[in-house]
């Protein structure tokens, strides 16, 4: 077979322009970090989403593409498609608490930021797991909701588990 020199130079012209387009689309993980920080600030300063899910413990807000799939004393298990998010209640902890970013300060982190309000305390753990899955936490007071994400998905998650957690009413149920 004999490979006419044109046709070799149209391959290698396509072959460049298809990887050069593959590393153009791919965000680096630095803005996909950044980006999920700016979310959850944003969305932590957010206190107009209305709870419309209520457990024997707390109301919430849940996006309509999520579903609760279990409930224990301190969790809820919920999922969005084939991806498992779960939330952690401590019920002896008020929204101020900072109980659960001490804890996260304390294991590995790629990011750890915090925030504050006066009624409020907040943060978002990322943990990088693999080259394209993220641990991802956010808190707010003694809530935290945990998932691994695509880093795709990271700021979109990052910004409905912090609608979800800064969400929660809080009941005298102790």
């Amino acid at each position: 077979m004999k490979v006419n020199a044109p046709g070799l130079a149209v391959i290698c012209v396509l072959l460049v322009c298809v990887v050069a387009i593959s590393i153009l689309s791919i965000e680096p993980t630095e803005e996909v970090l950044s980006e999920a920080i700016k979310v959850a600030e944003e969305n932590f300063d957010n206190t107009t989403v209305e709870p419309n899910e209520e457990t024997d413990r707390f109301s919430f807000y849940l996006p309509e593409e999520y579903d609760i799939e279990k409930q224990t004393k301190n969790n809820l298990i919920l999922i969005r498609d084939d991806q498992t998010y779960i939330l952690f209640y401590n019920a002896l902890e008020d929204r101020m608490s900072r109980l659960n970013y001490e804890a996260a300060k304390e294991s590995d982190y790629t990011v750890l930021e915090s925030f504050e309000k006066k009624d409020r305390f907040g943060y978002i753990h990322i943990l990088e797991d693999e080259e394209e899955m993220l641990q991802l936490q956010i808190g707010v007071g003694g809530v935290k909701i945990t998932t691994i994400s695509e880093k795709g998905r990271l700021a979109e998650d990052a910004k409905q588990m912090m609608l979800i957690a800064n969400s929660i009413a809080y009941e005298n149920h102790q």
